[in-house]
C-alpha cells in the first residue's frame, strides 16, 4: 500500500511539473505573438520607415554661392571647384598621426595642413569629414585614387571655394567667408527650422563685409539627393534628387578702379575714404587701409597669417571708414556754420574780429601761426579756416544747442549703411558726459568743439553722409553699397539703394552761402594748390585733426614727435557746386596737414568721376608719398587703368618712404586745431 501512494504521489508531481511547463510554453508563446503583432500590425509604419531610412540616405548638396559684382560687372567674389583630400576620422583604421604621415607619402601635406585639420578636430567634428589638403591637382588625384585602397577613412571630396580674384583690393567691404565655427553655431540656435535646414551640408558662411550682411541672400538653397546604401554603407543607386538652388547675386553701386586706385593713392599711409552720389546715397569708393587678402580666410587662416594681421600696429583688419573714430578738425566748420544759420545765431554777414587768440576761462586758445586773422564774416571764416570765429560760435551756442544741430546731420548716430558693425561715434552733450564720464560739463569744454576737437569722434562714413546732405541742401538717403540683388533663377533684379530719409529743413539761401565759402577753399583757401587747373567748380574743407591732447602753451612740432601721435589729415568735398555728382570725406593717419596730403587725393577722385581720368603713374607714385598737389604729367584715360589680374597692370613700385620714416616740415603753433 505505502509503494501504491508513493507512486501516486510521484505521478502528480509529474503531471503539476507537465502543466506548469506547459503553461511557461503556452506564455512564452503568447509573448511571441504579441510582440509579433505589435511589430507586424502596430509599429508597421514607424518600423517600415526605419528600414527605409537605414537603406536609403539623403545627402545634402551645398548651393553655389552667390556672385559679387562691382556697378560695371566687374567681378569681386566667385566661386571654383576643386579637389580636396578629406579624411573622417571615426572610419580611420590607425592613429590620424600616422594615417597623416603615410598620406603625405602620396600627396604633399605642409604642416599648416596638418595643423588646420586638428583645429577643425578640436572644434568637435570627429564625425565629419574634414580637409586635410585642399585644391589637389589632376595628378595627385589620379596617385591617391590608385593607393585609396591603403587609406579607410580617407577619400577625395570636389568642393566648391570662393575666390576673391582682386585679393586686398576692396576687402574691407567684400569681408570674406570662413568654415562655420562653433560661436556661429551658438549664434545659428537661435535660427528657425527652416533656415537651420537650409545649412545642412554646409560648411563655410559670410564672416566679415558684404558676405556676412548679405549672407542669407548670397548662400542659396540647399538641395538633397536620396541614395540607396549597402549594409557597408556603399551608395548602390540614386533614388531622387532636388538640385540646390545657387544664391543671389549682388551687384555694387561701388566703382571697383576708382576703389583700387584710392587704396593706390594712399599707398603705405593709413586712412579712410568714403565717396557717395549724394542724389541716391549710392557709395561709389569704400576705402580702408591698409588692407587685406580675403583669400587667406577661406580655407581657416594659418597661425602666421593671422598673427601678423591680428597683431600688426597697422591694424590692416579695422575697417577705418566704418569703426574708426577721429575728430574732424576744420571740416567741422562747415557743420558749425549751418548750425549758426539755422539758429539765427549769426547772419552770413556777422563780422567777428579774430585776434588770433580767444580767451575764455582763465585759458587762451589759440590759432594757427600761418592765420591772418582780422575781420571775419562766415565766408571768409570758412576759406580761411579762422579758429577764434569758432571758439566763439561754439561759447554762444553751447555744447547741447550745438549736438541738436549736427545730430539730424548724422554725426554721433549710426548711418545703417548695409555692413555690420558700424559704430555711433561720440557727439557729446550734457548728459552723455553725465551718462558715459558720470561727470559734470565744464563751459570751458564746449570752446574746443567749435573747431572739431574736444570730445568730438566721428566716422568717416559720418562726415561723407553729412557733406552729401549739405551739398544735396538737405536731402537724405541711406547709404548703400549694393545697388540691386540679381535672383539667377528667374533673372529678376530688385533696387536696394536709393531709399530716401526725411529731408532737412535747410533753407536754400543758407545752403548757398556754404556752397559759395567751400568753392572758395578751392581757389582761394587752403585746397588751392590741389584744385589749380580743376576744369569743374568743387567744394571743399581741409581739416588737421590732433591724433592727441597738447597741453596749454605746448607747441606742436611734428618732427619731434613719435609719427603715430602726429596730426591726421582730413578733406571733405562736392561737386559740381551746383548740382553735386559726388560727395565724399577722407583722413590720412598721422600725416599732417589735409591740404597738403588729403586733398591732392580728391583731386583725383573727381578727375576720375567727372573726366573720366587717372593721374599718370609720375603723378600717382608723388601722391602714395604725400608729395603731390595739382595733378602732374599727362593723365591717362580711366578705360586704360587696370586692375589686379588684367593684361597690362603693373604693380606700384614699392615705397621709397616708410611711415614716419621722413620728419615732415613743423606744423604752425596751435593750443586748439589748424585748418
Amino acid at each position: 500500500m505505502a509503494l501504491i501512494r508513493d507512486s501516486v504521489q510521484e505521478l502528480a508531481r509529474f503531471r503539476l511539473r507537465v502543466w506548469v511547463a506547459l503553461g511557461f510554453v503556452a506564455v512564452c508563446f503568447a509573448l511571441l505573438l504579441a510582440r509579433l503583432f505589435t511589430l507586424q500590425v502596430l509599429r508597421h509604419d514607424e518600423l517600415h520607415a526605419a528600414g527605409e531610412a537605414n537603406r536609403v540616405t539623403v545627402v545634402p548638396i551645398a548651393p553655389n554661392r552667390g556672385l559679387i559684382k562691382d556697378r560695371n560687372g566687374v567681378v569681386l567674389a566667385s566661386n571654383y571647384s576643386a579637389y580636396t583630400l578629406e579624411i573622417t576620422p571615426t572610419k580611420a583604421d590607425r592613429d590620424l598621426n600616422a594615417l597623416i604621415d603615410e598620406l603625405a607619402t602620396v600627396v604633399d601635406i605642409q604642416p599648416r595642413d596638418r595643423r588646420r585639420f586638428f583645429r577643425l578636430l578640436a572644434d568637435g567634428k570627429r564625425f565629419d569629414s574634414l580637409p586635410i589638403r585642399n585644391r589637389l591637382s589632376d595628378a595627385e588625384v589620379a596617385m591617391f585614387v590608385a593607393q585609396r585602397w591603403r587609406f579607410p577613412g580617407v577619400d577625395v571630396q570636389a568642393r566648391l571655394f570662393r575666390q576673391y580674384p582682386l585679393g586686398e583690393v576692396g576687402s574691407h567691404l567684400l569681408g570674406y567667408i570662413g568654415r562655420i565655427s562653433p560661436k556661429d553655431r551658438e549664434q545659428m540656435e537661435v535660427w528657425d527650422e527652416e533656415r537651420l535646414a537650409n545649412y545642412k551640408g554646409t560648411d563655410y558662411i559670410g564672416k566679415l563685409g558684404l558676405e556676412q550682411s548679405y549672407e542669407s541672400e548670397l548662400h542659396g538653397t540647399t538641395g538633397y539627393q536620396q541614395v540607396e546604401t549597402s549594409a557597408g554603407g556603399r551608395a548602390v543607386r540614386s533614388l531622387g534628387h532636388r538640385p540646390p538652388t545657387p544664391g543671389n547675386s549682388l551687384q555694387l553701386s561701388v566703382d571697383i578702379k576708382l576703389q583700387h586706385l584710392v587704396e593706390e593713392m594712399f599707398g603705405d599711409r593709413r586712412g579712410a575714404l568714403v565717396a557717395l552720389d549724394p542724389r541716391n546715397g549710392e557709395v561709389l569708393a569704400f576705402v580702408s587701409k591698409p588692407g587685406f587678402d580675403p583669400n587667406l580666410f577661406v580655407d581657416g587662416i594659418d597661425v602666421e597669417n593671422w598673427k601678423l594681421l591680428n597683431e600688426s600696429i597697422d591694424k590692416p583688419l579695422l575697417n577705418r571708414a566704418l569703426r574708426g573714430t577721429y575728430p574732424p578738425g576744420s571740416t567741422y566748420k562747415p557743420f558749425m556754420a549751418l548750425a549758426l544759420l539755422n539758429t539765427g545765431v549769426r547772419r552770413p554777414d556777422t563780422i567777428i574780429n579774430d585776434t588770433l587768440v580767444y580767451h575764455f576761462g582763465g585759458r587762451a586758445f589759440g590759432s594757427p601761426e600761418n592765420e591772418r586773422g582780422g575781420a571775419m564774416d562766415m565766408r571768409r571764416s570758412i576759406v580761411e579756416s579762422s579758429n577764434v570765429y569758432y571758439y566763439s560760435a561754439a561759447n554762444e551756442l553751447g555744447v547741447d544747442r550745438i549736438h541738436d544741430q549736427m545730430e539730424p546731420l548724422g554725426f554721433g548716430r549710426r548711418t545703417d549703411i548695409d555692413l555690420e558693425g558700424e559704430v555711433t561715434g561720440i557727439l557729446p552733450n550734457q548728459d552723455w558726459k553725465r551718462r558715459v564720464l558720470k561727470q559734470k560739463w565744464f563751459p570751458g569744454e564746449t570752446i574746443s568743439l567749435g573747431i572739431g576737437q574736444g570730445y568730438n569722434a566721428f566716422t568717416v562714413l559720418q562726415m561723407a553722409t553729412a557733406t552729401a546732405t549739405l551739398a544735396s541742401g538737405g536731402q537724405r538717403f541711406k547709404p548703400r553699397l549694393v545697388r540691386e540683388v540679381e535672383d539667377v533663377v528667374h533673372h529678376t533684379r530688385r533696387r536696394v539703394s536709393g531709399e530716401a530719409l526725411p529731408p532737412l529743413n535747410i533753407k536754400a539761401e543758407h545752403v548757398a552761402v556754404l556752397k559759395e565759402a567751400l568753392h572758395g577753399v578751392t581757389y582761394q583757401g587752403t585746397s588751392t594748390r590741389s584744385f589749380a587747373g580743376a576744369p569743374y567748380p568743387s567744394g571743399g574743407k581741409t581739416g588737421t585733426a590732433q591724433a592727441v591732447g597738447m597741453k596749454a602753451g605746448q607747441k606742436y612740432n611734428a618732427a619731434q614727435m613719435e609719427e603715430r601721435r602726429r596730426d591726421h589729415a582730413w578733406y571733405m568735398a562736392f561737386a559740381p557746386v551746383d548740382q553735386p555728382q559726388v560727395a565724399l570725406a577722407l583722413i590720412v593717419e598721422n600725416s599732417g596737414f589735409g591740404g597738403q596730403n588729403a586733398a591732392p587725393i580728391a583731386r583725383r577722385v573727381f578727375d576720375y568721376l567727372l573726366l573720366g581720368q587717372v593721374p599718370s603713374e609720375e603723378d600717382l607714385a608723388l601722391v602714395r608719398e604725400g608729395k603731390a598737389l595739382a595733378p602732374m604729367g599727362k593723365p591717362r584715360l580711366a578705360a586704360d587703368w587696370r586692375l589686379p589680374g588684367e593684361a597690362g597692370f603693373v604693380p606700384p613700385p614699392a615705397s621709397a618712404a616708410t611711415n614716419g620714416s621722413a620728419a615732415p616740415a613743423p606744423r604752425p603753433s596751435a593750443s586748439g586745431g589748424v585748418p
